[in-house]
């Protein structure tokens, strides 16, 4: 008798284990985020639109916000000769969770933080000879009576150009297109994220050209460097926050190659997997080798460059922080002397801020080679 009563309680407390997992579950599933509804465009008919948005012109030339134009839709488009970045936040994020706020979320005006730009505009100093593209993965509206100074900045480079991505009709017709629809993206832990890293390589598969992380300043000119690279970060893993892939042949090959990895091996609980891991796992195939030091032989690697680390990652992202230090100021200029890029890592420094006119390096580095963002980031850069 002991043991069947027991037996019942243990069943008891098991069946009410799992109705309570189910119901925490079923709340989660409730409460969480539809973070497609981040990238449905303005004029997609879809009710996730704001009416607000729905009555907002999408002509230009009309007075007050309009959508920018769509990079697919209007001249020029990257090529080989482009600088690519990606805006890939949600500015409405915190209204869908709440179907009634759906009517209500606020148009998307383009905003870049005083960084952001500043990598922009670095692009487009030094590489007069390139155009330089801005893609906003969340439509995003401008109103020309009433741009941000740090947007008059970059926009006073004639090569610098500011587009609408719509990630559904931009995976049209490629391998990825079938893999969006099927909604893995959106059920990751790091959807923003991952979405970065689908389209920095969906981009290069598309355009070719050369992506860059939001979260650099460029030092020198890209111009020169040949065709089909990118760099290493460590002496185990390349790294995805500077690549180049020539738009045919060869570097079409390689972008094609990162796609099948990507949908192969996606992972959505893990950061890293998808972004790094792709070029890494990449060229490990293409290079017959994991050693860091044999894949920069290019001819191992059939032509195709691994940068090394001082070329874009010089300071290592344990040591962010040396961005910022005035005590580390002339080490870390010392380290960046033969660099391309400076990554200061905005997963680890996005809120470290520094005082416009100190002897951080960063504001020395920023001062310098994006002199229009700087002189109007305001107080703090």
């Amino acid at each position: 008798m002991v043991s069947k009563h027991r037996l019942k309680l243990t069943l008891l407390f098991i069946l009410s284990l799992v109705v309570f997992s189910w119901c925490i579950l079923y709340s989660f599933a409730l409460n969480r985020t539809d973070m497609r509804l981040c990238f449905l465009n303005s004029f997609s008919a879809t009710p996730s639109v704001s009416l607000t948005q729905q009555k907002l012109s999408h002509n230009k030339y009309t007075a007050g916000p309009h959508l920018i134009e769509d990079v697919m839709l209007v001249e020029p488009k990257p090529n080989g000769r482009s600088i690519i970045f990606h805006e890939t936040s949600c500015p409405g994020e915190k209204y869908l969770s709440n179907e009634q706020n759906l009517a209500n979320v606020p148009i998307n005006m383009v905003h870049l933080t005083a960084r952001e730009a500043c990598a922009i505009e670095s692009a487009a100093l030094h590489n007069p000879g390139f155009n330089i593209f801005v893609l906003f993965a969340s439509a995003a509206y401008r109103n020309d009576n009433n741009t941000p100074p740090v947007i008059e900045a970059i926009l006073s480079y004639p090569n610098v150009h500011l587009r609408n991505l719509n990630i559904w009709a931009y995976a049209a017709g490629t391998p990825m297109y079938q893999w969006l629809k099927e909604g893995s993206l959106f059920r990751s832990r790091y959807v923003l994220s991952h979405l970065s890293d689908f389209l920095r390589y969906l981009t290069l598969w598309r355009w070719g050209g050369t992506y860059l992380d939001m979260d650099v300043v460029v030092l020198r000119s890209l111009e020169e460097l040949p065709p089909n690279y990118t760099g290493a970060e460590s002496n185990t893993h390349l790294a995805a926050g500077v690549m180049n892939f020539s738009p045919v042949d060869f570097g079409h090959e390689i972008a094609e190659k990162c796609l099948r990895d990507f949908l192969i091996n996606y992972d959505g609980s893990d950061w890293g997997n998808n972004g790094p891991g792709v070029i890494t796992r990449v060229m490990n195939d293409v290079c017959k080798t994991a050693n860091i030091e044999l894949m920069m032989d290019t001819k191992r690697c059939m032509g195709f460059h691994i940068m090394p680390r001082e070329a874009f990652y010089a300071i290592p992202w344990m040591n962010w922080e040396h961005f910022f230090e005035a005590q580390y100021l002339t080490e870390t200029l010392e380290l960046l002397k033969n660099s391309y890029v400076a990554h200061v890592w905005n997963k680890h420094s996005k809120k470290r801020h520094i005082k416009v006119g100190s002897n951080a390096a960063y504001g020395i580095l920023a001062e310098k080679h994006c002199p229009k963002v700087y002189a109007a980031a305001g107080e703090y850069f």
